[in-house]
Order: C-alpha cells, then sequence, then structure tokens
C-alpha cells in the first residue's frame, strides 16, 4: 500500500472529558487552527496515551473509529475518501483493516466530511 492509503485516526481533547476523532490519511498533518475554529474551540490538544485508551478502548497505533465504546465525534479528512482501497486501525498493534473507502463512509454515516489537513 501507499503511504495515502493509510488512514491515522486521532483523538483530540477539546476540553474536560470532550473529545472528537479526525481522520487523515497517511503523511497528512492535520490543520489545528482549522480544526479549532470548525470545532468552535479556543483550544485544543492530541489526547494522551491514557486518554486515548480510556475513551477508545485501543492503544495509540492501533486506534479505529469502529467499535468505539461510547458515541465520538467523527471528523473524516475527504483525503481518506480520495483512494479506493484505504487501510485503518484495527484495535490490535501491527494489524489494520483494510477496506474500501466508501465502505468506511457508510459504516460512518454521522462523520463529519471535510478539509482538515494542511493544504
Amino acid at each position: 500500500q501507499r503511504p495515502e492509503q493509510v488512514v491515522r485516526s486521532i483523538l483530540f481533547r477539546l476540553g474536560q472529558d470532550r473529545f472528537a476523532m479526525v481522520l487523515v490519511a497517511g503523511p497528512a498533518q492535520v490543520a489545528w487552527k482549522t480544526l479549532r475554529q470548525h470545532l468552535g474551540q479556543s483550544r485544543l490538544t492530541t489526547a494522551t496515551e491514557e486518554e486515548v485508551l480510556s475513551v477508545t478502548g485501543y492503544p495509540i497505533g492501533a486506534v479505529s473509529p469502529f467499535g468505539l465504546p461510547q458515541p465520538l465525534p467523527i471528523y473524516i479528512d475527504e483525503s481518506v475518501l480520495a483512494e479506493e482501497e484505504i487501510s485503518i486501525g484495527s484495535g490490535v498493534r501491527g494489524t489494520t483493516v483494510i477496506l474500501r473507502s466508501a465502505d468506511l463512509r457508510a459504516a460512518l454515516p454521522d462523520a463529519e466530511i471535510g478539509i482538515f489537513r494542511v493544504v
């Protein structure tokens, strides 16, 4: 697979006990200012390793948007959907799920799609 096909699921802390997940493709970097503005937040940080495990149930490096223990706002950068086939965290380090990007979209109907990466 090419780097653009590897999807990273990044958990952000929005405030006290509030989190959101952003999915970006491969080497893309999250546009922090854009994300803050979109979420109406003056400040946000990436979640700590402990928070990631607590909120998602998955260790860093294996985070998946599927099977989350509680509902979580998910934002998908449009670059993720540009590839027909993608690879995303499975919940187990060293193992990924390979699927069509259209199937990812169908599996996450409430996720918001936008430009959340540095362009």
